[in-house]
């Protein structure tokens, strides 16, 4: 009878830890969602149209792609996620772009816990390569 309060103190210390863990994979999936969306919406926007009308090349423009993933991750970033990063790179063909999205989330019970991290950075990239449309 005397152990019942410390077996109530370390199950709740558990469900805090299950909870903090659950909510920093949430802010992982939720990047790595992010990422690849604006990786997507870079690829298929950010298409240097000067150049593909002079001479047909599918080109990324750096600036373009850099605008369409900043737009795409804000507008799709929820609220959970605090100081989210937007990095964007074309590669030197022009023919790829790769988004990288760094974001910090809140845990919940952690701050309560003495030493213990009040939040966490979660990190994804993702690429994604513009192509023509096939026939039809």
């Amino acid at each position: 009878m005397i152990l019942m309060p410390a077996a109530v103190l370390i199950m709740v210390v558990l469900g805090a830890l299950a909870v903090d863990s659950a909510i920093a994979f949430l802010g992982e999936r939720e990047v790595a969602n992010a990422a690849a969306a604006a990786a997507n919406d870079a690829a298929g926007a950010a298409i240097d149209l000067d150049e593909f009308y002079t001479s047909g090349a599918i080109v990324l423009s750096p600036e373009r792609a850099q605008q369409v993933a900043t737009a795409s991750v804000n507008a799709t970033a929820p609220d959970f996620l605090d100081a989210v990063d937007v990095d964007v790179s074309v590669s030197p063909a022009g023919d790829a772009v790769e988004v990288t999205v760094t974001a910090t989330v809140r845990y919940i019970f952690a701050p309560a816990l003495p030493g213990a991290s009040p939040t966490v950075q979660v990190q994804a990239t993702a690429i994604a390569h513009p192509e023509e449309a096939g026939p039809g």
